[in-house]
């Protein structure tokens, strides 16, 4: 990447790619007016890891997750849906009236949007369907939820598993009862009916080749067979038909067959052991919902396949320190333990009692007191992933997945999902990260998803009484894709996730500090603010040097984006996080990435301890999924990132919303002893006024102004792509920056010396004249209040 670019002359483009996918015109994930939903990549290594679409059906969590700088989306329009308030029943009642909602609405969003794959909610009054969330008890009415399970023991144990198969997370009461809730529930029948399509169009390709994607190991083809056996298995126990059995036999064959990896004891990728435990789990799943109907050679070989290339190398990981990584250390809180630990967890359980060898009740014997030790704290206080908003999907998916296993397996957790007091927290957390825009999602967004969703949702909502969780993730995309969501739903939900649910939310966690602001919970078109602090460390090296950085949507568009990670398998990308790191060599990692200050040209340091403030007027939208926030909403964030720079006397940065919600100011009141550089992505078309005080931005057919409030005069809006700035260090030898695509860098400088920036976003409104937007009065963050601005 050159060095250099006269900012004064580029120019920004729209997406990139429009016209047809290369994936196929079943690509869910392209749009043929704008193209990708992220600005496209060069391939990064042998097994591409980019963000690319599947066949329609196989639903894979992707493109609600990516953290590049995104685009336009189509807008659809609302439907209307049944109006009229009703009385609200109680008891018996209660229960058959919620029964009659959901068969009578059906699946509750209208479409999800293209570009995105967000819900869009129906414009509507029912204040029957929507009302404050909650679990209808089941009165008399034996069809509105779940039996109770048959198997209660008194003293569970680790090693003392339910009579009756399957054991892992789906007992056969749960398939006795499913086909009467899935006539009752129409969210059921909808995930019924994808995953058949999902199995069968599995079942149409060959089974997953051995790809090694360098020190990545084989993780894409680990996560695609075990979505393959769950939706196999899946199927074959809701059809009987036994294709399913022998297409499963196939896909695990092929992955112990010698031409699929090292014939060693090293084929499923120990060094990398995601890889392995991924597997593990893939033929847990496989030897427990087909026990029935293996033959003894099957079993055998299942069995033989799990010891030697997962439990056992597991075993030597866990007893005799072996350098796997060291994702059973104490200080791997994040996905890599809850990965590693659940993957052994359900093989043991699978083959208890049929294993001679003891390695299942041994490794059980160290796979829980680590996750709870480890995995169950990847959740702060606050209910924040410790890692990434991407990376909550991971450990989420294992730590549910583990806690499910043992709970149907031998009927008890273990606390593992207590341990942490704040794991249940963690619903709301994905919720407020998630904008209309996308996820504000900050650092690196890991690999694809493949198995991985955010269905734990629905299992931790049941779990810890969060009925919002559960109807929060009914209603998004992924929760169809795999058949987990059959088995932690709790179908005797009922309500609507956003009544009563404050617009508003700040993290205070000091490590993963970040407030989220919003103007609507069910509207595509909604502002939303997504800001952060934070320390710099302490992310398992996942992070970037970004306090302060924020992305901002409004009119379905993400105007404020972020450019997501760099290389994976670039030198020195996982080094470390400390402030030599190479890691901090990589543009999309260094503080000139973000949507950030930049101070003389340098990083942020890592010992940042930043401060943060933050007040609301505690909005809440209520039961309609039409809403307009009052003249008097506001909330705003304020954070003191002095530490983060070595140059400035004092920094702090403050956004706010104003005119109810209708416009965001972006203040940073800084004193520097070096240059100043303002910096924000768009992918949007950015084009500057005369005088450089403004600028109008534009994706599709909707724009956004910005205008510079202050100071009035030295500052002007300049503009540019992509680019190391002149005084970065050089990369790693042989090493270069991913190209990110039409991303243009929006920038304001200012030599050294002591400023309020003041930038002011205007996001035009569909029927808002010009008269109708403010200028706020300049107030220093000392001196914000809820009321300072109106």
């Amino acid at each position: 990447m050159a060095p250099n670019y006269d900012y004064s002359n580029a120019s920004s483009t729209p997406l990139n790619n429009a016209g047809s996918s290369p994936y196929g015109s079943g690509d869910p994930y392209y749009n043929e007016s704008t193209g990708y939903i992220s600005p496209a990549k060069p391939p990064q290594r042998k097994n591409n890891w980019l963000k690319i679409g599947v066949p329609v059906f196989i639903v894979v969590v992707i493109a609600a997750v990516v953290g590049g700088v995104l685009g336009s989306r189509s807008h659809d329009n609302k439907s209307a849906a049944a109006s009229g308030a009703q009385a609200s029943p109680t008891g018996a009642a209660a229960a058959s009236q919620a029964v009659s909602i959901k068969q009578a609405l059906g699946v509750l969003p209208t479409a999800t949007d293209s570009m995105y794959l967000l819900p869009i909610y129906p414009s509507t009054t029912n204040q029957a369907a929507f009302t404050t969330p909650t679990f209808v008890a089941n009165s008399n009415n034996a069809d509105l939820g779940w039996p109770a399970d048959p198997f209660q023991p008194a003293n569970p144990a680790p090693t003392s598993v339910r009579p009756d198969r399957p054991r892992l997370i789906a007992p056969a009461y749960k398939w006795q009862a499913l086909p009467q809730l899935i006539a009752n529930d129409p969210y059921l029948k909808f995930w019924n009916d994808t995953n058949f399509n999902n199995a069968t169009q599995f079942k149409g390709q060959p089974p997953v080749p051995y790809v090694m994607d360098g020190s990545n190991g084989i993780l894409d083809p680990a996560r695609d067979i075990k979505r393959r056996i769950k939706a196999f298995g899946y199927a074959w126990r809701m059809s009987n038909n036994t294709m399913w059995v022998d297409r499963t036999y196939q896909e695990l064959q092929n992955a112990v067959s010698d031409s699929w990896g090292p014939d060693n004891d090293t084929k499923w990728n120990p060094a990398h052991f995601l890889d392995t435990a991924e597997l593990t789990a893939a033929y847990a799943l496989a030897y427990d919902w087909f026990y029935d109907v293996w033959q003894p050679n099957q079993k055998q070989f299942i069995l033989n396949a799990m010891l030697t290339y997962g439990i056992n190398p597991g075993l030597d990981a866990l007893v005799n320190n072996t350098n796997f990584w060291g994702w059973w250390a104490d200080d791997i809180t994040g996905n890599w333990n809850c990965v590693c630990n659940s993957g052994l967890t359900m093989g043991a359980l699978a083959i208890l009692g049929d294993d001679t060898s003891g390695a299942a009740e041994r490794v059980l014997n160290w796979t829980i007191p680590n996750a709870m030790e480890n995995c169950a704290f990847g959740v702060s206080s606050d209910g924040t992933w410790v890692e990434t908003p991407g990376y909550w999907y991971f450990g989420t998916t294992a730590h549910a997945e583990m806690s499910a296993s043992l709970e149907s397996a031998t009927g008890s957790d273990y606390g593992l999902l207590t341990v942490n007091p704040n794991f249940g927290l963690t619903g709301l957390f994905h919720m407020y990260v998630t904008g209309p825009g996308s996820l504000f999602c900050w650092g690196d967004q890991g690999p694809n998803r493949f198995s991985t969703t955010a269905n734990a949702m629905l299992y931790y909502g049941d779990k810890f009484n969060h009925p919002e969780y559960v109807l929060w993730q009914r209603d998004q995309f992924d929760a169809s894709s795999d058949p987990w969501s059959m088995f932690y739903y709790n179908p005797a939900v009922t309500g609507a996730f956003w009544d009563g649910l404050p617009l508003d939310h700040l993290f205070d966690n000091s490590t993963t500090a970040w407030a989220a602001m919003r103007s609507s919970w069910t509207d595509e078109d909604a502002l939303f603010v997504g800001v952060k602090a934070g320390t710099l460390t302490g992310h398992q090296t996942h992070n970037d040097l970004d306090c302060g950085d924020f992305v901002l949507d409004a009119l379905g568009t993400r105007w404020a984006g972020e450019t997501g990670e760099s290389n994976y398998l670039a030198e020195g990308y996982f080094s470390s996080d400390d402030q030599s790191s190479e890691r901090w060599l990589y543009y999309n990692q260094r503080t000139e990435g973000q949507n950030a200050i930049v101070v003389n040209g340098q990083n942020q340091l890592v010992t940042a301890l930043p401060t943060v403030q933050f007040q609301t007027s505690n909005t809440s939208q209520g039961s309609s999924t039409v809403f307009d926030a009052p003249s008097n909403s506001t909330a705003f964030f304020i954070a003191d990132l002095t530490s983060a720079y070595g140059n400035v006397t004092s920094y702090q940065r403050g956004i706010r919303m104003l005119n109810g919600r209708k416009q965001v100011l972006v203040q940073d009141d800084i004193n520097a002893q070096g240059t100043v550089m303002w910096r924000m992505h768009t992918n949007a078309t950015v084009t500057i006024n005369t005088g450089g005080t403004s600028a109008t931005l534009q994706i599709g057919n909707d724009q956004l102004t910005m205008q510079i409030l202050s100071p009035t005069s030295g500052a002007q809006f300049t503009k540019g792509p992509i680019a190391r700035l002149p005084t970065d260090p050089p990369l790693p030898a042989g090493q270069s920056d991913l190209d990110d695509g039409p991303v243009t860098v929006v920038m304001i400088s200012l030599p050294a010396g002591q400023y309020s920036l003041q930038v002011l976003f205007n996001p035009q409104w569909p029927g808002m004249s010009s008269s109708d937007f403010v200028t706020p009065p300049s107030v220093p963050l000392g001196s914000w209040t809820l009321d300072s601005h109106n």
